[in-house]
């Protein structure tokens, strides 16, 4: 993490590498919290408010159209109104959020969609394999693309034999995620950065 904290110190991304260290945490509290108390929804639903205000954030601080910027601030704040407002119909120490989930993983990946749009309007198009962002945004946006239906499936579908495959989508998702981290972090170079 030392080598990553010095190669984008003066970038936004510096606080990724803070987010996956907070992701490896929440793993062990959830694994603990579940063991202790018998369900571990509490510490997922709050993992889920913090990871998507964070990447709402990113991509707010690394578009440069004033018009996307706006949106990703109506999209952070819409995703907020859903998550708290949600609280009126699911209780988050029981369930995992649905309806918020969903709104986050759109407006993610709508904003991450902003970003390519002004990759391919611009010359940074000729190095975009050799940027980090390029590599975390293609990892969430195959990662959501899935996860989406993935959700509502599990909230929706009564009958829990087709809970097996779906883990194991998602766990093949929450691979292919990671394979393009690893990749950006592989393949970046420090002055490639947006």
């Amino acid at each position: 993490m030392h080598n990553g904290l010095f190669k984008y110190k003066h970038t936004f991304l510096k606080y990724f590498l803070v987010l996956l260290w907070f992701i490896v945490i929440i793993e062990f509290l959830g694994k603990y919290y579940y063991q202790f108390f018998g369900a571990n929804y509490i510490i997922y639903n709050i993992y889920h408010l913090i990871n998507f205000c964070f990447l709402l954030f990113l991509y707010k601080n690394y578009v440069e159209s004033n018009r996307y910027k706006k949106l990703i601030s109506w999209f952070f704040y819409l995703y907020l109104a859903f998550f708290f407002g949600n609280l009126l119909f699911q209780n988050y120490f029981t369930q995992i959020q649905t309806v918020p989930f969903i709104m986050g993983a759109l407006f993610v990946i709508i904003s991450i969609l902003f970003l390519f749009i002004e990759i391919l309007r611009s010359d940074r198009v000729l190095y975009v394999t050799k940027n980090l962002l390029f590599w975390i945004s293609v990892g969430l946006l195959l990662y959501f693309v899935g996860r989406i239906p993935t959700r509502i499936i599990k909230n929706y579908w009564e009958e829990i034999s087709y809970y097996k495959s779906i883990y194991i989508v998602e766990y093949i998702l929450s691979i292919i995620m990671n394979v393009c981290f690893i990749i950006g972090f592989i393949c970046s170079e420090k002055n490639k950065q947006y």
